[in-house]
């Protein structure tokens, strides 16, 4: 219970018990003699009663402690093994800005409006299981023969609502936040498609194929197949 809160039932309990002593006390209408001893009585007995009624007072007005349930239920749909490997990560400030307008009636102009920040971290890589390629045992070599565009394997979207304006007839709704949400996240793709976060994956992924191969005496014979497929086939995602 707040201490101004506190302070003003102490106090107005006692006032309360003071007014009311006092009126009994002009009922009675002591005599001169034992008046002195009435007032006493009464002030004590105004002090006594009034803490009484301000700590039941502050006694009701506690907060009692929010009783808290929940539950969860988790059904796994489907699962799969995937050979998936991220060789580049993005950051990306998006300012996406969204304004509708309609008239009420038919003639009443009507408009409503949001600026979003949508912060996005963006994981460029490669499906495993769309590569093709071809062992020369005898010469120690590995062919490229299908190499994948890089793949948008995960964006993290975060949204950050900045100068909302909109009028009673014409609110957001939940249907309208969720496609500013899905726009925003569709322009960060769009902003990644056109970075260099394709040549950054492709180059990781060359430098890693041939490390790997090399830890195991055999050597890449057309790294530039990788840098050819993100060039002719685009940047592929979500």
């Amino acid at each position: 219970m707040p201490k101004n809160l506190r302070i003003i039932l102490w106090s107005a309990a006692v006032i309360t018990f003071l007014g009311l002593g006092y009126l009994i006390m002009q009922l009675m209408k002591p005599n001169a003699g034992s008046s002195g001893l009435m007032i006493l009585i009464m002030l004590l007995l105004g002090l006594v009663l009034g803490g009484i009624i301000a700590f039941l007072a502050t006694k009701n007005f506690r907060a009692e402690a929010p009783v808290i349930k929940e539950s969860s239920h988790t059904i796994a749909e489907s699962m799969r093994k995937v050979f998936k490997v991220v060789s580049a990560e993005g950051h990306f400030n998006e300012i996406y800005n969204y304004e509708e307008s309609t008239k009420l009636f038919n003639f009443i102009p009507s408009k409503k409006k949001a600026l979003v920040i949508v912060q996005a971290k963006v994981l460029v890589g490669y499906d495993f299981e769309k590569f093709k390629w071809e062992v020369d045992e005898q010469n120690r070599k590995v062919k490229l023969l299908n190499f994948p565009a890089p793949e948008i394997l995960s964006t993290e979207t975060d949204y950050k609502y900045y100068n909302i304006e909109e009028q009673f007839f014409n609110l957001f709704s939940k249907d309208d936040l969720a496609k500013i949400q899905q726009n925003g996240k569709r322009q960060v793709i769009e902003a990644a498609k056109k970075s260099h976060l394709p040549e950054v994956a492709a180059e990781q992924m060359r430098m890693l194929l041939t490390e790997l191969l090399e830890t195991k005496n055999f050597f890449l014979e057309n790294p530039s197949k990788i840098s050819e497929s993100k060039s002719q086939i685009g940047f592929s995602g979500l």
